[in-house]
């Protein structure tokens, strides 16, 4: 028998039938950087788009459009490498971001990923390494060797360590492919050319080296053959020698061409895998070089190939675009190189990688060893042992065996030493080398080999360590998962805290109680720890706290227990009161500070709070008490004890009470020693103030007459209130207590910063008070507008030094209201006036002056205000007081009003118009007061002041009150400004002022007349530029016929600014004429032209110029009137070039192409442009001057000619078109021309120098229109290169009915190479066939299906109808569903029996079947049953039955098939099928076989069954389903005495089966009768079995059954009295542990008697019932006021009354 092949194959996907252009899966396009993803890169036309695949998931690839040339995915994380050109870009595609870009400076000809995050790359010169950490640049590693220069990079590689580098390439060499390397050290920076086609690295370890070397292996095929060499480049063990291979490649014969592509290594198994092109690998030996295995592996060419990281095999990809995936066989490897007698290479593969098939070569040889007593190359050949075959309990028994020579060492150590060195050991041999160690006595072995991992843990492992070492064999019975030996290893050590923690982690449930008591006599700590755990574990508690608790307890564990039911009931739940109550009782009586504690921490709130807080009180923890206590009495009792509570808590506690309770509280404290309480009652009422209410709370102070209390209680809070009652109460008490205290500060103090206390009733309360200070009083009146009150009160009680205190420290500034109310109060005036003077300049002045003025006395104040003056001080009420006294005394008035600044001359001026208004407009005039000085003037007749103050005051805004229409004096003012005012002003802002004030107010006339006085009649301003301009400007707009005159006359003026004037008011001459005198010949020229608009006078004044830039101007109008011919002559004379662009425009508009030459010709020589040369050209093409265009573009120019080429052939002057773009090779637009020209050749000539997609289709349709069929298939066949104008070209034929012509140009496209678009062509003409050629269609299809777009040339094949065809593309396309449903639609033309079950087989939609199951029974029906035979594994049996309902005959052996898939409705019809055969035994075979169907129905349908057989199965359905009667019924009717019997021992039923043995008696059937006593024996009773016997006279039937019957009973009767007797000897025994026990009892309670108080620990059989109520069944030692109730049962021992208190 031959062996199976060493190697596997399988295809991971196919491109192909993943939508991959077959184009795209080449060298170039096609990337595999490791067997995670497979990157290809598509182009269709401009577009260029990556599919990435993941080998894991490839039918949902990953695309994106990129417009790289290159892809790269990283051999591990979805990261993209892209490179265009010589730009490098590194995308993370998860995070959607750029990591890293960079600029190559050359070329990049190759590039690999060689680990996750390096990238390699290689130029033209050099090879470079890329990291993806940092920013870091390409770093170059090494130069590329000269004898790469000329090669095809194909592959680089790296060893893991990135020491050894090898880069390859290929080139044609002799005719032949030839291969080149470089290998390069990174250490040494040294490189060695080799000639290799392929080459790897591995890490791999050599027989009897102790760890890896670095293995390079390269392959290269030469005229001489194929080897390949093995070689080991970095040594691991120096100790070790690796030998060099070199061995022969065999090549086939028929791939003499072939040659190695690739080479990989596999660590795992120590082979190497060469891969060729033509699809071979083969399979070497890496240490020895030997042949393994060839075989191909593709038939398509191979190009690319990686390491599968899961296998260590080789995944490959080939141009059909299959990737494959080849790995060694492991249960075939070993058996084939025995086969071919390579046991050598068998082994060493055996031994290394522990493969299936050399366990008998090992097996064998190590008995052979054993004999010949080689012990210690037994023992290394049971150590390597592939698979660890050797390493059984049976091989260590062979060693102990063994009969050691003297002088030898025990060949069992040495096993286990060469295990120890190679790894770990297993269960037994760990076990078995522990026995020796700890014989020895070398326990610190066995600890250092744990540590190690050498032993493999197990129970029996701990065993025999526990004794010697428990902690080591706790850590054993951890790795062994020996729950119970793990927790007995913790209580040895005393890790509690440890024990739950791996009880959950296992899921191992230990009797925690008894490891509890265990822990309580050990470490008593350690158990209340581990308690804890167990109550608080996660899930809920583990342990009955109660019972615990009474474990600690009742061992005077009060602590221990404390600790463990805090930790227990932190949860605070419900269920917990009694235990948290108990905790707290406990420690209230014999540790208060611990539960002071315990409630100070708030952790409990289900406990007894009545009880707890009376214990509180007793124990004197009032603070307590008072928390849990809820009765006013109870809180009204407890709360005066504040001696033993701190303040903070009472202050806090008093938020929980209501405010009735609060405030009878504060109360009782305030009545119970006042004087230790005021403070905390203070405290108390200042935080709740807001919820007490302050009025409620100063009730109570007022109550208790506590003053101190409530000036205390409101200084705490006035400063944050806004009551006025807590403002006013404060001033009273701080004022009782100031005077107790003699300090009034603080009253002061609220009166002075406080706005809330009520004004008027805090006065009078100050005013009646009659308090020493009055200060807190002049406070409140000051502030409050009661001064006038206060001043009176102070006067009338002769305290007129407070006042003066007043007014000179407390406000100043009521000085005037007190002065007055002093005056009013009858006051001498010495004494106001010295009170004045101690003011001194404090007092308000101009409420003061006001004060005086309005009681007549304003006099009195000039010596306060004269010192107030030489003070320097300059308010406006202190200088018109002064003023006013001075001008009523006529103390020199008209100085004070001319030199004094500070007066307020509105005041002043209108208090002097009475008594002089000459007083009064000087000062008016001082203070600027425009109309009230106009005012004045006008009322009196001063119009020459002011006229005077009009011009000197220069405001233009006052010219235009005064000179409005509204002004009766206007014309005796402006007299007087004329004649007077303006022409004795010397200042020109005066005169400027003045003149724009008429202007402004509308004046001309007046206007003129002003300034003719001041510039013609040879004042000071005549020569003033400005005044000649306005008195221009002004006869300009009011008298235009003055105008030429004084342009005459005037020479000063400004004309540049007012010839525009003149020219905007259509004075066209006068602006001539100040040009022409300002020598402003341009603008005299354009007030010609633009607007005289008289071009002859404008050609003459510029020849009397002859200036160039007037002849420019002139042009420009010209131009501008379309005078081409003159404009050119113009700008000619004038040599302007600068307008060509409006010459251009205008003259191609007006088609002046010769006047136009004739400029552009004269604008060259001065301008070098584009545009001029370009339009030139043009006008050139125009003028058909085809010889100067030819010879003007040869020449040097800097037109631009695509544009005027364009121009041209938009003009349809297609031959100067031609010359243009000719000239500059535009062949595109060269064809269109010649196309126009019909010169088709040259066109197609132009059309292939062009190469543009859009050129060939007009060349190719002009070919087409005029018939050149020849000429249109050369570019036909060059557009459809392309596949996106397929389509185009097609239209062009076809909307032409050329379909000959278009079929023969699609073949033309088949015989040559089309590049991308070749898949195109063949899909195009497959399509063109189904139209046009429907005979070449299926020939075709067959040769060339994978070429071309199969889901396209379907739907041609749908909309043509040709099924057959159609039906061969679906299944190549893998569209089974759609294949199917076209042979069931046109079975005449596409069906096939054999095909149509091939493709039921791939069909994914199930409709599908059931479909063909109805075509086949209308169409086929003699092939139904091997149809569904086919498909029997993927249909529903059910359905299938239901839809041949009345044909089941047909699919008989299909339904017998299925019928092992027990489906309900597929049995009833198999059995139906049997009744209607009346195939009774395969009926029965059907039942017993398959149970899933209706067997009532079946039984009730067979029951009437004219055959015997169907009546028995009838029965026997009924008893299967439990209907003994029904079965017996028919049994005993048909007299099927056996089956009637069977069925009632089935039954279980005695009165079925009492009724049987009637029946049988009465049928004479005493041997039926026999036989049932004896199948039913435990159904019948004896008694009737005994009676129906004799009965009947058949005794002797029932004899064997009564015999039975009596020793059954014998041995019952023996059993009960065994029993009887083990029960009582056992009572007797129980009475005496319980006398021992009591007797025991009894000796501990007298022990006890004594202790008193401290004996009130509970514990298990002490339990709290009644006090003492006896040790064991009922109670204990319990507690209920005293240790009562007496020990022992219901009263215990010691009568009733115990041992208690």
């Amino acid at each position: 028998m031959a062996a199976k092949a060493p190697i596997k194959l399988n295809e991971v996907l196919n491109l192909g039938s993943l939508g991959v252009n077959p184009a795209s899966i080449s060298f170039a396009n096609c990337t595999m950087e490791s067997d995670k993803f497979v990157c290809v890169r598509e182009q269709n036309g401009d577009a260029v788009q990556i599919s990435v695949f993941d080998t894991a998931n490839p039918h949902s690839p990953m695309k994106r459009p990129i417009k790289a040339d290159s892809a790269l995915m990283n051999p591990v994380a979805k990261v993209l490498a892209l490179r265009a050109g010589q730009s490098l870009q590194i995308f993370n595609i998860e995070l959607k971001s750029k990591m890293k870009s960079h600029e190559m400076p050359d070329a990049v000809v190759f590039w690999k990923w060689i680990s996750s995050q390096t990238l390699a790359i290689v130029t033209s010169t050099a090879v470079f390494h890329w990291s993806m950490d940092g920013d870091s640049a390409p770093q170059k590693i090494f130069d590329r060797h000269a004898s790469l220069a000329n090669a095809q990079i194909i592959n680089y590689k790296s060893d893991e360590k990135g020491k050894w580098l090898s880069l390859i390439g290929i080139a044609q060499v002799d005719g032949r492919i030839g291969g080149f390397m470089q290998l390069y050290s990174v250490e040494r920076q040294v490189s060695q050319p080799i000639e290799a086609h392929a080459s790897g690295f591995c890490s791999f370890q050599p027989t009897g080296a102790s760890s890896n070397s670095t293995i390079f292996a390269f392959a290269n095929k030469g005229p001489a053959g194929a080897k390949l060499n093995i070689l080991e480049v970095a040594k691991g063990d120096p100790n070790s020698t690796f030998q060099k291979r070199s061995v022969d490649i065999n090549f086939a014969p028929e791939a003499a061409a072939d040659f190695p592509v690739a080479l990989h290594c596999s660590d795992k198994y120590g082979v190497i895998y060469v891969l060729t092109k033509f699809g071979y690998v083969h399979l070497f030996d890496i240490e020895t070089g030997g042949f393994i295995y060839t075989n191909r592996v593709s038939g398509d060419t191979v190009f690319t190939a990686c390491n599968h990281s899961g296998s260590t095999g080789i995944l490959m990809i080939n141009r059909k675009g299959q990737v494959l995936h080849v790995t060694v066989e492991e249960s075939n490897i070993v058996p084939y190189l025995m086969q071919n007698n390579n046991g050598g290479i068998a082994m060493k593969l055996a031994g290394r990688t522990a493969l299936p098939g050399g366990e008998d070569l090992y097996s064998g040889q190590f008995d052979a060893l054993l004999k010949q007593f080689k012990y210690q190359e037994a023992a290394q050949m049971a150590a390597k042992s592939p698979g660890g075959v050797l390493r059984t309990a049976n091989t260590i028994q062979k060693f102990k065996q063994v009969q050691v020579p003297p002088g030898q060492g025990n060949p069992l150590l040495q096993y286990f030493g060469l295990l120890l060195e190679a790894g770990k050991l297993n269960s037994n041999e760990s076990v078995e080398l522990a026995r020796l160690v700890l014989q020895q006595g070398k326990l610190q072995l066995l600890e250092k080999w744990m540590k190690e991992e050498k032993l493999e843990p197990c129970e029996e492992l701990g065993d025999i360590v526990r004794p010697a070492n428990a902690q080591l064999a706790l850590s054993i019975y951890l790795r062994s998962n020996a729950p119970e030996k793990v927790i007995q290893a913790f209580i040895d050590v005393g890790a509690y805290d440890k024990i739950l923690v791996y009880a959950k982690k296992v899921n191992y449930s230990p009797d925690y109680n008894a490891i509890l008591q265990n822990a309580m006599q050990q470490n008593p700590q350690g158990a209340q720890k581990f308690a804890a755990s167990l109550a608080t574990a996660e899930g809920g508690s583990m342990i009955d706290l109660n019972s615990v608790a009474d474990m600690f307890f009742s061992r005077n564990m009060i602590q221990e227990g404390t600790s463990f039911l805090l930790d227990a009931l932190k949860a605070d739940r419900p269920e917990h009161g009694a235990l948290q109550t108990k905790v707290l009782e406990i420690n209230l009586r014999a540790a208060p500070q611990v539960a002071d504690a315990i409630l100070s921490n708030e952790m409990f709130s289900h406990y007894d709070k009545t009880n707890i807080g009376s214990l509180c009180e007793r124990a004197g923890l009032y603070q307590r008490a008072l928390e849990h206590f809820t009765e006013i009495e109870d809180i009204r009792r407890v709360i005066i004890n504040t001696h033993s509570m701190q303040p903070e808590f009472l202050v806090g506690y008093f938020a929980n009470l209501s405010v009735e309770w609060a405030l009878d509280c504060l109360k009782e404290l305030l009545q119970n020693n006042m004087r230790a309480n005021l403070q905390l009652c203070v405290q108390i009422a200042t935080k709740y103030v807001e919820e007490l209410t302050p009025q409620a709370l100063i009730k109570i102070f007022n109550d208790v007459k506590s003053t101190e209390g409530m000036y205390y209680f409101l200084n705490a809070i006035v400063n944050f209130s806004q009551d006025e009652d807590v403002h006013y109460e404060y001033i009273v008490a701080a004022s009782k207590v100031g005077v107790m205290k003699h300090d009034f500060k603080e009253v002061e103090r609220v009166t002075r910063e406080s706005d809330y206390y009520p004004p008027e009733k805090t006065k009078n309360y100050l005013k009646d008070a009659k308090l020493p200070d009055p200060r807190p009083l002049i406070h409140v009146c000051d502030r409050h507008d009661f001064v006038e009150e206060l001043t009176q009160y102070l006067y009338q009680n002769n305290q007129m030094r407070y006042i003066e205190v007043y007014v000179t420290k407390v406000n100043p500034q009521r000085t005037p209201e007190v002065v007055g109310a002093l005056m009013d109060a009858g006051c001498s005036e010495d004494q106001v006036k010295s009170l004045i003077i101690t003011v001194r300049n404090m007092a308000p002045v101009e409420a003061l002056v006001e004060a005086c003025e309005t009681r007549h006395r304003l006099k009195m104040l000039l010596p306060w205000l004269e010192q107030r003056m030489d003070e320097g001080n300059q308010e406006p009420a202190l200088h018109n007081a002064l003023a006013k006294i001075y001008i009523d005394t006529a103390q020199n008035p008209e100085k004070f009003l001319e030199t004094n600044q500070f007066y307020d001359s509105a005041v002043v001026g209108a208090y002097c118009e009475s008594k002089d208004p000459h007083y009064a407009v000087m000062a008016y005039k001082r203070g600027n007061c425009d109309d009230d000085l106009v005012r004045v003037t006008n009322e009196n007749g001063l119009f020459k002041a002011q006229a005077f103050y009009l011009v000197q005051r220069m405001d233009e805004d006052l010219w235009a009150k005064v000179l409005t229409d509204d002004n009766e004096f206007k014309r005796q003012l402006v007299d007087m400004v004329v004649q007077e005012a303006l022409p004795n002003s010397k200042e020109a802002d005066e005169v400027s002022v003045t003149v724009k004030a008429f202007m402004n107010a509308d004046m001309p006339s007046e206007l003129i007349e002003l300034l003719e006085k001041i510039v013609l009649q040879g004042t000071d301003f005549a020569k003033n530029r400005n005044l000649q301009n306005l008195l221009i400007l002004t006869a300009i707009k009011a008298n235009p016929e003055k105008v030429m005159s004084f342009i005459n006359r005037l020479d000063d003026f400004d004309g540049p600014e007012i010839a525009p004037i003149c020219v905007s008011s259509d004075l066209f001459e006068e602006a001539f004429t100040i040009y022409k005198k300002n020598d402003l010949k341009v603008d005299a020229l354009t007030v010609l032209i633009d607007n005289i608009r008289d071009l002859e006078r404008g050609l003459e004044f510029a020849k009397a110029c002859d200036s160039a830039e007037v002849w420019s101007t002139l042009a420009r109008a010209q131009l501008n009137a379309q005078l081409v011919d003159e404009a050119v002559d113009s700008y000619v004379r004038a040599e302007d070039a600068s307008s060509f662009e409006a010459v251009i425009s205008v003259a191609e508009s007006m088609e002046a192409h010769g006047a136009l030459i004739k400029y552009l010709q004269m604008a060259r020589k001065n301008v070098k442009d584009g545009r001029i040369d370009t339009a030139l050209i043009f006008a050139f093409a125009n003028e058909n001057k085809l010889a100067e265009l030819e010879e003007f573009i040869n020449g040097p120019n800097v037109a631009q000619i695509q544009v005027v080429g364009e121009r041209c052939f938009e003009q349809q002057l297609f031959e100067a078109a031609k010359l243009l773009f000719s000239n500059i090779s535009n062949f595109g637009r060269l064809a269109s021309c010649l196309v126009q020209l019909k010169q088709f050749t040259q066109a197609v000539e132009a059309a292939n120098k062009a190469n543009y997609t859009r050129t060939w289709k007009e060349v190719l349709e002009a070919c087409v229109d005029n018939e050149e069929f020849r000429l249109a298939q050369v570019c036909g066949l060059n557009l459809i290169k392309n596949a996106d104008e397929i389509e185009d070209v097609v239209k062009v034929y076809e909307r032409r009915g050329l379909f000959e012509n278009l079929i023969t140009l699609m073949e033309a496209g088949m015989g040559v190479d089309m590049g991308a678009g070749a898949a195109a062509v063949f899909t195009m003409l497959a399509i063109l066939y189904a139209k046009y050629r429907e005979e070449k269609l299926m020939e075709h299809i067959k040769l060339f299906h994978a070429r071309f777009n199969v889901p396209k040339v379907i739907r041609e094949c749908e909309r043509q109808r040709h099924w057959k065809e159609l039906n061969f593309l679906y299944m190549q396309n893998g569209e089974h569903d759609n294949a199917a449903s076209n042979m069931m639609n046109h079975p005449s033309r596409a069906w096939d029996h054999t095909s149509f079950k091939d493709c039921l087989l791939k069909v994914s939609n199930p409709e599908t079947y059931y479909r063909s199951v109805q075509f086949y029974l209308k169409y086929k029906p003699d092939m139904l049953n091997d149809m569904l035979m086919t498909a029997s594994p993927k249909v529903d049996h059910s359905r299938v039955v239901v839809m041949l309902k009345g044909d089941h005959a047909l699919i008989r052996e299909y339904m017998l098939a299925a019928q092992k898939n027990n489906v309900s409705a597929l049995n009833e019809a198999i059995n139906n099928l049997f009744v209607d055969t009346e195939e009774y035994d395969k009926l029965r075979e059907s039942i017993d076989n398959h149970d899933n169907f209706d067997q009532g129905a079946l039984a009730a349908r067979l029951e009437k069954h004219d055959l015997l057989e169907f009546r028995r199965i009838s029965a026997d359905l009924y008893r299967r389903n439990g209907k003994f009667q029904q079965s017996l019924a028919l049994s005993k009717k048909d007299r099927m005495f056996k089956d009637a019997t069977e069925t009632a021992s089935a039954s279980k039923d005695a009165d079925l089966v009492e009724d049987l043995l009637r029946f049988f008696v009465a049928e004479n059937q005493k041997e039926c009768f026999a036989a049932t006593l004896f199948t039913c024996y435990d159904q019948v009773r004896p008694d009737v079995a005994l009676e129906l016997a004799w009965r009947y006279g058949i005794l002797d039937m029932a004899m064997p059954f009564m015999v039975q019957f009596v020793r059954e009973y014998v041995d019952k009767v023996d059993g009960v009295d065994k029993d009887v007797t083990k029960q009582k000897e056992e009572k007797e025994k129980e009475k005496e542990e319980q006398l021992q026990q009591q007797q025991a009892a009894a000796a501990m309670g007298m022990a006890m008697d004594g202790m008193g108080n401290q004996l009130y620990i509970t514990g298990p059989g002490m339990g709290m019932d009644q006090g003492m109520g006896g040790m064991g069944m009922q109670g204990g030692m319990g507690m209920d006021q005293g240790m009562g109730g007496g020990m022992g049962m219901q009263g215990g021992m010691g009568m009733q009354g115990g041992y208690g208190y």
